[in-house]
């Protein structure tokens, strides 16, 4: 999980080409993930770009944490798991019908 890579505050004219061109520098790019608002269809400003080693990945760290990409100042840095967030389940909540119970 070390070689992937969170990369924020992209410029949203960024492709997915663009960014593997421009981490290529620091070596093999295995994947680029740009993450889309599915309301908008608009890239969000933020990406994973998957590095084929740990290595690889500290080096692209050090090269371009902070510096400008397409008139940006990127971040990156590792990328960390997404924590399991409880969905549309409100606990143990009676959910039933709110009507009349007796007539």
């Amino acid at each position: 999980m070390e070689n992937k890579l969170y990369v924020g505050n992209l410029p949203y004219a960024a492709k997915e080409d663009d960014i593997k061109a421009y981490f290529s520098k620091a070596g093999t790019v295995t994947s680029v993930a740009l993450i889309i608002d599915r309301a908008t269809g608009r890239a969000k400003g933020f990406g994973f770009v998957e590095m084929s080693t740990a290595e690889e990945a500290q080096k692209a760290i050090s090269m371009f944490n902070g510096q400008d990409f397409m008139g940006r100042a990127i971040t990156v840095n590792v990328a960390k798991p997404r924590e399991d967030k409880p969905r549309g389940n409100f606990g143990d909540r009676n959910r039933g019908g709110g009507g009349r119970k007796s007539f």
